[in-house]
Order: structure tokens, then sequence, then C-alpha cells
């Protein structure tokens, strides 16, 4: 294995995107379960909800209602276990994650949470206003469990009961599990997902993060399993170095990448070289990394998150690289999809796009209208109507 591994020849540049769309199984699910398709992928960004239960929906060919019931069991909950960011994960996985980075992150936002005016005892305070009203309740909104910051004299003004709330779920306390209608309700972690095995100690936790991020995210390199997991350089590489001889190698412009041997081979019937998918919007295809530009041009780039605001478009890609951004509208009966193009596509390629959108359709299980354009922003001679 690793470096040693036959391959029927080795990756190149333009293979980085498309080998990642196989490792994602984003072109080649199987039909598996939303719960085994966010264990795969270990957590899975999740800031935005609609894009979160599309993104689980297209890697298991599951409906919005599977993957709603998954998170209303207790299968899958979102928390923020890296990077002060939203993911959806297992609670296995997010026992696993917490650990590792969670003092790093909570300490480099100490400057702001002394300008919130916030510290240990108002932390300690908003912990046990949290597990009284939780554990009357089971589940609450944000907005409820924010009043009951509030009655037990914690100021949620501004950004602070974000913050309280983020501190909470970092300490393994609550996390986001069933939901009320289109909201994800809070409740206490240990309750809604008890433990179901001893955790690993820090060397071995660290060793199986890394052979699961690049098992999944694949082809990455140590730098992008540190920026995606927050964790120091160092740890990143120690785990690496664990689980290097399960892994795939190979050099890429001077970058080393690591990937799972089972999705590392470049060969031309592989799958991902003409696929054509519709993704949410801060999918781990574009996120994963801390490098983009496998997948994202850098004339693209401020088409996918305008005024680099930190907001990330749902994407158009074909094999492997980005080529316009979609939108949807929710109306009572239907969902009305744009889709807005880059550049002009080939009659194999709209078709593929359409059927791409048919995905999209049995996932909500609704009827969907669908218009394909230039976008407004790029130069092109052509207008597509679907």
């Amino acid at each position: 294995m690793g470096e040693n591994r036959r391959m029927a020849r080795q990756p190149g540049g333009n293979d980085i995107a498309r080998l990642r769309l196989r490792a994602q199984h984003i072109v080649s699910a199987t039909g598996s379960s939303p719960v085994d398709a966010v264990s795969h992928m270990l957590a899975m960004q999740g800031q935005d909800l609609p894009g979160t239960l599309w993104a689980i929906g297209l890697r298991s060919h599951a409906t919005e209602s599977q993957v709603r019931d998954a998170f209303d069991s207790g299968d899958l909950v979102r928390s923020w276990p890296m990077r002060g960011t939203l993911h959806a994960l297992t609670p296995h996985d997010l026992r696993l994650l917490l650990p590792l980075s969670r003092d790093r992150v909570v300490s480099s936002l100490a400057a702001r949470h002394r300008e919130l005016g916030i510290d240990s005892n108002d932390v300690a305070v908003a912990e046990h206003a949290a597990e009284q009203a939780l554990s009357e309740a089971g589940a609450l909104s944000r907005k409820d469990l924010l009043a009951a910051f509030e009655r037990a004299g914690q100021s949620t003004a501004g950004q602070r009961g974000t913050h309280l709330l983020f501190l909470l779920a970092h300490a393994g306390l609550v996390c986001l599990g069933p939901f009320r209608g289109k909201e994800q309700l809070f409740v206490l972690f240990e309750r809604w997902g008890p433990a179901d095995a001893p955790l690993p100690d820090r060397e071995e936790a660290l060793a199986r993060v890394a052979l699961r991020y690049f098992q999944s995210h694949g082809p990455a390199t140590v730098e992008d399993l540190a920026w995606w997991t927050k964790l120091t350089l160092t740890d990143a590489r120690w785990g690496t170095a664990a689980v290097r001889e399960r892994l795939a190698v190979f050099s890429i412009g001077g970058r080393k990448y690591f990937a799972s041997p089972d999705t590392a081979d470049p060969s031309p019937r592989a799958p991902g070289a003409r696929s054509v998918v519709t993704l949410p919007g801060f999918d781990e295809f574009i996120l994963g990394y801390t490098d983009r530009s496998a997948a994202l041009a850098a004339e693209h780039s401020s088409l996918i998150v305008p005024g680099n605001n930190g907001v990330f478009k749902p994407t158009v890609v074909i094999g492997g690289r980005v080529v316009g951004t979609w939108t949807r509208l929710d109306r009572p009966r239907t969902v009305e999809v744009s889709a807005h193009l880059f550049r002009r596509l080939t009659d194999a390629e709209e078709h593929s796009l359409a059927r791409a959108f048919d995905a999209y359709v049995e996932f909500r299980g609704r009827p969907v209208t669908l218009a394909v354009s230039a976008h407004p922003l790029v130069t092109t001679d052509t207008v597509f109507a679907g």
C-alpha cells in the first residue's frame, strides 16, 4: 500500500477534483442510508440546513423526509465540532471530534468573549439553565433556549446568546437534534445520543480522524486535514503518519496527497470524468479543503462567494469543475430552480444537468420547474431555457 501501491497511472492535477467526487460518494453513491453517508464523511458542513439535508440526500439517494427522520431518531445531530462551524455528524463522531480541537477553538475566541462579557461563571449559569430547561421540555427551539438564559440572568443581546450556545455545544452539553416543522431543536447531548463505546485516547483519535478524512475527502494534503479539523500541523502530521500505510500517497506539483486506495486510481472509466452534479451551498466538495483551486477557478470565486462574505452559493459541477451556480425558490406546491452557467454546455451536458435536477426532484418529493441561463456576470452568447 502507500506509495508502493500500483495504480493504472499516477494521478495528475486535473484528476484531483473528480477523484474527490468519487471519494465523497457524490458520483458513486450506492443507496446507503443517510447515517452511512454522513458517517463515511466523518462530518459534513451544516451551516445551511436545507443545503445540509440535500448534501446528505445526494450522497445516499435518500429523500428529504428520510434524512430528517435520521435526525428525529437521534442517529444524526448537528453541532460545532470544528472551526466554530456547524456540521452534521453521528453522535459517536461528535464525541470523537470535540476533544481534539475544542480548547484551541474556544481559546481563539477569548478576546471576543471578553468583549461580550462572558466569563466562566456566566457559562456555568447558562449550563445550569439549559440543563434544567431541556430536562423539563426534552427539546427546545433556539428562541426558547435563549429565553431560558435570560430568565437565569444571562443577557443574549447581540451575539452573546449565540456564543453561549456555542460554548455549551463545545462542552458537549447540547446539540441540535429533532425537527419541529422546518426548525431543528436543541437537546441535551448525553440524553439524545448516549455513548455507544468508550472514547479512544488522543493518539488513537488523531489516527482515526486522519484515516477517515483522507478516505472520504482524498486526494488531500496534511494542510487540508489541519485546516478542516482545526488541529495543529503537528497533530495532523502525527495522525497521518500513523495511518500512512493504509493510504495511497502521490505527489502533484511538489505537494503530497493522501487518498483511499479504493478511489485513487484515475482510470478513464472511473466515475466523475463527465458527471454533472448540483451541489448545495457550503458543500464539502468545495469547503473540505484549504486549497479549492482543483474544483473552482480563481475567476469564478467571487461568483460563488459574492463580496467574499463567507456565504457559498449552490454550484453546478461538471467533471469535477464548478461551471455555474443555482438557486431555489420554494413555492406552496412546487420548487422553482434556476441554474446560471459560466460557459456553454454541450447537448449531452444539458441533458445530464436536467437529470441532476431530476434527482433533486426525487429528494424533495415535490415538482420542480427548471430554468437554465447564462450567469448575468459572465460574458456568453448563449442563453438556455429548460
